[in-house]
């Protein structure tokens, strides 16, 4: 098939869409962030890229701790006004859609409404240019419990998360397939 050839960008999606909790319980913020991964198994470790003009990056850096949220279609909306809002100006914990949870390794909090809550914490800040990577250790991570079937398997496809895509907030839709399904044997 033939394809357009632009000039270098941002066009590896769908990303996820998550709200970083930071600060500490006493003065928290939060920043949505979609520029954000896994980059490690063993030691399990992740990492977010903040502009240092945001408000949340000196949160991060002063602090060294932060907290990946998952988030939700339920909470869609106010993911997006977290990213457009500036904790300078604003408490987002006092949005009447979110509340802080005490997490149990760093001092930032969690937010109670999302399914999974990923406490962090930052062992190497990079200068990329537009963005600084803040590449973390994770310390725990929290899933709410109703998400869990009676043997302790985790059925995330229950959450509702939602992904950005171009600029857009998706849901996640159906499934279709598990991690080497195109070479296993069908079963009989």
């Amino acid at each position: 098939m033939p394809k357009a050839i632009w000039k270098p960008g941002t066009l590896i999606y769908p990303l996820p869409a998550v709200m970083v909790s930071c600060g500490t319980f006493e003065k928290p913020n939060i920043i949505t962030v979609s520029w954000t991964g896994i980059v490690n198994s063993d030691p399990a470790m992740t990492y977010i890229s903040v502009r240092p003009e945001r408000y949340s990056y000196g949160l991060i850096k002063a602090t060294g701790e932060f907290v990946i949220n998952l988030t939700t279609e339920k909470l869609a909306r106010v993911t997006d006004y977290c990213g457009v809002k500036s904790g300078r100006e604003i408490d987002k914990f006092a949005l009447p859609a979110l509340t802080a949870e005490r997490a149990s390794q760093v001092s930032a909090p969690m937010i109670a409404e999302c399914p999974v809550s990923i406490e962090c914490r930052v062992k190497q800040i990079l200068a990329l240019g537009s963005h600084d990577m803040f590449l973390s250790k994770i310390l725990a991570v929290n899933v709410d419990e109703r998400l869990l079937d009676a043997k302790g398997a985790l059925h995330l496809d229950k959450a509702g998360l939602i992904a950005r895509v171009h600029g857009g907030y998706f849901t996640i839709g159906k499934k279709l397939g598990s991690f080497g399904y195109s070479v296993s044997k069908k079963k009989r």
